[in-house]
């Protein structure tokens, strides 16, 4: 037996009627119930039936002898036509239109009318004057290429930011002190041969590093007015400024000096542009590389003095190492805005709880580094004492940092870093161990 998808009322009100009608013939001829029950099991076709929940879902459940089964059945088309009016709606409905995509609109030229010309010439059209639009001439001038003129008055201002000229000040600074703490007799010469190599090599680093990081400083509200953000140089005119920089510096070191501190002002251009400046953006690991950038002037001062790699060497640079993590994580600090907008990983943006530990656990390791120098034989044991108070402050500070968290706490500490080294470092000459000193112990001690 088929049945039609109908509404539910009247499909309920349908085999309400038969079912009852059945009882009532039964009962008229004198069957019972049980019969009728029987009746119906008895029969062997499928027979439709209704689940009670699923009425409003208006689908059939036929009963097999096998099992259960759904069946839904599509609505059957109506067999008498509609009404006439409603035919043409039903066409227009059944039509698939296809819109066609319109063409873009290209402005036309402004046309400007002379209004002395109609005003004077009367039935005539008047003559459109067409002209190209101000904002197209504007675009396609910035498409052109443009030659980039440069003063030669503005050079060197341009020379000094693109070497970062406070940096490169800083670098030799540290590179003057490990010279002037070696152990041997000061040569005047070789000093100033060394310095001028290690500045040179510097301003070569910092340019190549600006180079490679136009597209970040951009971003940046610290960076986006250096030389090549702006415009005011070209790349090719940057690269050259560093080529001349790197090659002299490094041949000066090299042949001048010793091929020692040659090599490690190569090996520390390198360092700085080939992994510190791709690290910046990858890992925060670039910060302790990029600390070993800054601990090795110290040491190129040293070598370039006395031509060996020492103790005392690795002492300066070890003061160099962990000085620049308060410093640096404090700057960092303040300036989480910045270098995230630039897309650079530091310990501040990602790590701020570990930026704030490490630049704590590096200044008490000024005081640590401070008792170590006497018994490296590099100072007198008036040095841990008389640097006592200037790294218990620091590192005060750098408790401070670590505490509140705030961007005044890293505001001084920064500021504390940037006196706090060349105090250092100027206790550390005034304690130097003399010479003579030296040369003593040496002869007392026994020869095998």
């Amino acid at each position: 037996m088929i049945m039609y998808k109908t509404p539910c009322r009247k499909l309920t009100g349908l085999v309400g009627s038969c079912v009852f009608q059945s009882l009532e013939n039964g009962a008229r001829s004198g069957h019972s119930t049980r019969c009728l029950l029987q009746l119906f099991r008895s029969s062997t076709c499928e027979r439709i039936t209704f689940q009670h929940l699923n009425f409003l879902k208006r689908q059939y459940v036929t009963k097999n002898t096998r099992g259960l089964c759904q069946r839904a059945k599509a609505k059957q088309e109506h067999l008498v036509a509609p009404l006439e009016d409603q035919q043409p709606l039903l066409q227009e409905e059944t039509v698939i239109r296809r819109v066609q995509q319109i063409p873009t609109l290209k402005p036309p030229p402004c046309t400007v009318t002379l209004p002395s010309e109609t005003c004077i010439q009367e039935g005539k059209a008047s003559v459109p004057v067409s002209e190209e639009p101000a904002t197209s001439q504007d675009a396609q001038k910035e498409k052109q290429w443009k030659e980039v003129k440069v003063n030669l008055e503005d050079l060197p201002g341009i020379y000094a930011r693109l070497s970062k000229i406070k940096l490169t000040a800083l670098v030799v600074t540290t590179a003057s002190a490990g010279f002037a703490m070696a152990p041997v007799p000061f040569d005047l010469g070789c000093f100033l041969l060394a310095s001028l190599g290690t500045g040179l090599a510097s301003c070569a680093a910092n340019s190549i590093n600006q180079y490679f990081e136009v597209p970040f400083d951009s971003n940046m509200n610290r960076t986006k007015n250096r030389p090549l953000v702006r415009g005011q140089i070209s790349p090719l005119h940057a690269v050259s400024f560093a080529a001349a920089c790197a090659i002299p510096g490094i041949a000066l070191l090299t042949l001048a000096v010793n091929p020692l501190t040659g090599a490690l002002g190569a090996f520390n251009i390198f360092l700085y542009t080939c992994c510190y400046t791709p690290l910046k953006r990858l890992s925060i690991s670039n910060t302790w590389v990029g600390s070993i950038v800054g601990a090795i002037p110290p040491v190129m001062g040293w070598t370039a003095a006395t031509g060996s790699l020492d103790t005392g060497a690795l002492l300066l640079g070890g003061f160099l190492y962990s000085w620049q993590f308060p410093h640096f994580n404090a700057l960092s600090w303040n300036l989480r805005e910045d270098y995230s907008r630039g897309g650079y990983r530091m310990m501040s943006v990602t790590h701020p709880g570990l930026c704030r530990r490490v630049a704590l656990r590096h200044a008490l390791a000024l005081v640590g580094l401070s008792a170590l120098a006497p018994a490296l034989d590099v100072t007198t044991w008036a040095f841990p004492l008389v640097s006592l108070p200037i790294n218990l402050y620091i590192s005060y500070l750098g408790f401070r940092f670590h505490r509140e968290a705030s961007r005044g706490s890293a505001r001084r500490l920064f500021f504390c870093s940037l006196w706090h080294l060349p105090m250092l470092l100027l206790l550390m000459l005034t304690c130097k161990k003399p010479l003579r000193d030296k040369e003593d112990s040496a002869a007392a001690a026994p020869s095998h």
